[in-house]
């Protein structure tokens, strides 16, 4: 067994490629890369060792970055774009952000703009609640959209008032935030 702490050739000529393509096909981040170019490394080259590993994950990473490929802040930023537009809290947005290991500061910079109220809005009427309820309401249906919103990562508050809106609120609150 080979144990040269640096990649062959032919290592990270795959890096390079193995790169390319995954970018190519969706936008990650430098954490994501990293982890899916060590993992695929590992089951390629039989005789690597971990050093190889290493290094040829961390050559990935700055081959993407050399390319303009790789950007957390972009990432953060348009994921949560893409989030509040689909119903999503901040408090959601930021643990999914960091789990795919953007770092606090970028996640927080990232939330500045989004809106919770108008993500909640957005997350009743796809699942039809309080002012887009389509049956009556009673004890456990109140019970049932409430908690919806506390596990979705909303406040109580924002909730509270969401679920309390006139049909006319809330599509007067998303009207005036898209255009904002």
């Amino acid at each position: 067994m080979d144990e040269t702490p640096t990649p062959t050739p032919r290592m990270l000529s795959w890096a390079r490629n193995s790169t390319i393509y995954r970018l190519e096909r969706k936008m990650m981040t430098e954490k994501q890369l990293f982890d899916a170019i060590t993992k695929k490394a590992k089951q390629k080259f039989e005789d690597i060792s971990d050093e190889q590993i290493k290094a040829v994950a961390d050559f990935a990473v700055k081959f993407a970055y050399d390319q303009n490929a790789l950007n957390d802040v972009t990432y953060a930023e348009i994921s949560t774009r893409s989030a509040v537009r689909s119903g999503k809290s901040k408090k959601a947005i930021a643990f999914k952000l960091s789990s795919k290991g953007i770092d606090s500061e970028t996640v927080i910079a990232a939330l500045d703009g989004a809106d919770d109220a108008r993500a909640a809005v957005i997350f009743a009427r796809k699942r039809g609640f309080g002012p887009f309820r389509r049956g009556d309401l009673d004890d456990k249906r109140k019970a049932k959209e409430l908690s919806a919103f506390a596990r979705n990562g909303f406040s109580f508050g924002i909730g509270k008032m969401v679920f309390d809106m006139s049909l006319e609120e809330a599509e007067e609150l998303l009207i005036s935030s898209s255009v904002s």
